[in-house]
């Protein structure tokens, strides 16, 4: 079964079942890069099942450093999360709220 979900702007399909959906934005002034992406990977690395990215034209596993980049994320890129499982949705908070706070990066330091 194919899920249609209207992401944003953007409508993508999706290939696979998910669990849990968010949506979150590239915030920060720098926006995706090695640091940010080796943090989100290192989350969805200790989730019990996948842990999927989408800027809405791409999706990719949120484990993978290097997927997490191929996105282009720049600042104000809207960015969905999905879960494989139910019980990695306190994951997909957390990965939603690191967007949220600009992945903790202070523009006046």
């Amino acid at each position: 079964m194919v899920n249609k979900e209207k992401t944003f702007e953007m409508t993508i399909n999706l290939d696979f079942q998910y669990a849990v959906f968010r949506k979150a934005a590239v915030v920060n002034a720098l926006g995706m890069h090695a640091r940010p992406a080796a943090v989100i990977a290192g989350m969805a690395q200790d989730a019990r099942g996948d842990i999927w990215l989408s800027n809405g034209k791409r999706i990719v596993d949120a484990a993978s450093i290097i997927d997490i980049l191929s996105l282009c994320a720049g600042t104000g890129t809207k960015v969905s999360i999905f879960t494989e499982k139910k019980e990695d949705s306190a994951i997909a908070d957390k990965i939603k709220t690191f967007f949220d706070i600009g992945f903790g990066e202070n523009e006046n330091e």
